[in-house]
This record gives structure tokens, C-alpha cells and sequence, in this order.
């Protein structure tokens, strides 16, 4: 929609739900617009983003469509053909730049979770079984009763138990 009130002459649409940590070429839409565009033609893109997971991913591929004499231009930055050789340098310039962002981000994310461990916060999803229950169900296991039944007691899938008695015999290898 914003490239077609921008007033880009659009012929063909491709859009991917798909995590930007997929390389491009993992992306379903995106190879089928790879098959798809013939050489001569023109890609418009309405972020740079949308090309590639990191800098090397999209510098990659307009070096690939290049290849095909495709030109490859991005809304957000303009008019400017990311083929041409002030478009390459543009597009290494803004690939480092949002490379850097991302580290950064990921420097800044992995320091949070260590002051928050750090603090004794405890992370991920809350359990839905208490420490009494924990117990419980540990000790009806050790009685023979089945995951199965322990699960529709307790109001929790199989997995949550199976992973329950799983953690407890690692510990209890451990400890011998």
C-alpha cells in the first residue's frame, strides 16, 4: 500500500510473514519472486530490511539481481538503483550501519538478561505447578502412577511432567 500511494507503478506483489532472521532465499514469496522477475526488470522494495536478514544477506542478493541486470530499488531510500555503483556504496554504507544496530541490540539484550540473572530474577514462563505440587507429582511418578493420569490431574500436558521427572533425575545423577 505505501509503495502504491507513493505512486510506484506496482505489476506484481510478493510478501512474506516469514522471520527477518531467515535468510532471503528461505523466504517462500521471495523465491517465488526470484523465479519469477525477468532480467531487465525492476525490484521495489519499500525497506531496505526487506531484502535480507543482515548486510551480507542483502548485499548478496542485489549482487545477484545485478547479476541479472535487475535493478533493485528502495522506496525509503529514494529513487536511487542499489546496482549502480553509487547505489552499491549507499547500500554498504546503510548494510553496516543496520548490521551494527542489530549487534548492538543483541550486546544490549544479552547484558540485560545477565544483570537480571544476576539479580535473581528468575526468567522465562512462569511455572504452572508449585514447589507442593512439584512434590506431589514426584512422588506419585515414583508410585507408578502414569504421565498421563498425572497430567489430566494437575491440569497440565504430558511434556510439563515428562520434563518434570526428566529435571528431577538429572539432579538426582548429580548428586551420585
Amino acid at each position: 500500500m505505501e509503495l502504491a500511494n507513493a505512486g510506484w507503478s506496482i505489476d506484481y506483489w510478493f510478501s512474506d510473514t516469514i522471520s527477518g532472521k531467515s535468510a532471503s532465499t528461505q523466504r517462500p514469496a521471495f523465491k517465488e519472486l526470484l523465479t519469477k522477475i525477468r532480467d531487465g526488470e525492476t525490484l521495489l522494495v519499500a525497506k531496505l530490511d526487506r531484502l535480507g536478514r543482515d548486510a551480507i544477506d542483502v548485499l548478496q542478493t542485489v549482487r545477484d539481481l545485478g547479476a541479472r541486470d535487475i535493478k533493485v530499488v528502495v522506496h525509503q531510500l529514494g529513487s536511487t538503483d542499489l546496482t549502480s555503483p553509487a547505489g552499491k556504496l549507499l547500500l554498504s554504507m546503510l548494510a553496516a550501519v543496520a548490521e551494527m544496530e542489530r549487534d548492538l541490540l543483541i550486546e544490549r539484550t544479552q547484558a540485560g538478561l545477565a544483570r537480571a540473572k544476576a539479580e535473581g530474577t528468575t526468567l522465562g514462563r512462569p511455572s504452572k505447578i508449585t514447589p507442593e505440587q512439584r512434590s506431589r507429582i514426584l512422588l506419585e511418578l515414583a508410585q507408578g502412577e502414569s504421565v498421563s493420569a498425572l497430567a489430566r490431574s494437575y491440569s497440565v500436558s504430558r511434556a510439563t511432567i515428562s520434563s518434570l521427572a526428566k529435571r528431577e533425575s538429572k539432579t538426582e545423577a548429580k548428586m551420585d
